[in-house]
């Protein structure tokens, strides 16, 4: 069983981060072999080894939904208490989703760990990126058609100060993924991984509303708000969902974890997995049509009004500052 952490020793101005899928930020450290699961790997990772502990500070440990569910529920807080006593926010890498990564002692090092000899105080509920060191996995379904499978293959990251690739420990990743509860983590995190996956195929070309992040960021991070969000609001009002979905995720972590994955998919890329309701629906295509009447100009030329407004306002302002 390893204990081992993130990447990075050093801090730096770019100080090396662990991303969600494990990619390290040197290159130079990412052994130059693809790895499948059937591939063995010469690692352990244990309170013996001189460099225990060592990869536990100035790194950027991004938490995932399950991950901070299970890390909550271990440490008894709610979510808004957890957020605000462990993490600090951050963007996920290379989009504009708001997310969280772990806030770091004064020292730099993990809040977690207890010391150099004992560890992990949270061991068995670490994230899911502590799991994956040194095994990270690639996904090249990023920036490829939508039907297309993604092509996935492992790797593995040799820093140079880590001994425990002198350890006499061989196991297959198929192994080192289910000894380290990896498996359980990317089922739990898939809905929103491919969400994460999907938002940056569309790189920097569009950005999201502030609405959309904060709807973004709260069911990524606070299922106790979501769940209160579409009982306690108009949610229902508008959006369709069965009497059984709502009896599972009332009272279901789980359940509501994984119906957050599909709300966002719907509000944000507009999947049919949680749909308004026709009547709604047929509410808006109203209302839409009738502005237009109203105003004799198209969705297009609205929009297009809308923003010679705002360029008129930055050419004041840019004028007032001249």
């Amino acid at each position: 069983m390893s204990e081992k952490n993130l990447f990075g020793k050093e801090k730096t101005l770019f100080h090396k981060e662990k991303s969600l899928f494990g990619k390290e930020k040197n290159p130079s450290n990412i052994l130059p072999t693809k790895y499948t699961l059937d591939s063995k790997i010469q690692f352990r990772c244990h309170p013996g080894v001189p460099c225990f502990t060592e990869c536990c500070g100035n790194i950027k440990i991004v938490l995932t939904p399950y991950d901070i569910l299970q890390m909550r529920k271990r440490l008894d807080m709610d979510a808004a208490e957890f957020l605000h006593t462990y993490t600090e926010p951050t963007y996920l890498e290379k989009t504009d989703f708001p997310g969280v990564v772990i806030k770091l002692t004064e020292e730099g090092r993990c809040p977690f760990i207890k010391s150099k000899t004992e560890g992990c105080m949270i061991y068995s509920d670490r994230p899911t990126a502590c799991r994956y060191y040194p095994v990270g996995m690639a996904n090249f379904h990023e920036g490829a058609q939508e039907n297309q499978a993604a092509e996935e293959f492992y790797f593995v990251v040799k820093e140079p100060h880590c001994k425990g690739f002198e350890e006499d420990k061989m196991w297959t990743i198929r192994e080192w993924r289910e000894d380290q509860g990896v498996d359980l983590r990317d089922r739990m995190n898939k809905g929103w991984m491919e969400l994460v996956m999907r938002r940056k195929s569309f790189g920097y070309q569009a950005t999201l509303s502030e609405q959309a992040k904060r709807m973004f960021f709260m069911a990524s991070t606070d299922l106790d708000q979501l769940r209160s969000f579409v009982f306690d609001s108009s949610f229902l009002k508008t959006y369709d969902v069965d009497q059984e979905t709502l009896d599972r995720i009332r009272e279901d972590d789980i359940e509501m974890l994984l119906f957050s994955y599909k709300l966002l998919a719907s509000m944000l890329f507009g999947t049919n997995d949680v749909k308004v309701k026709p009547e709604v629906l047929k509410a808006k295509v109203e209302a839409i049509k009738k502005e237009q009447e109203d105003t004799g100009k198209t969705m297009e030329e609205r929009a297009e009004a809308d923003f010679q407004e705002i360029k008129k306002d930055f050419d004041r302002v840019r004028e007032a500052q001249s």
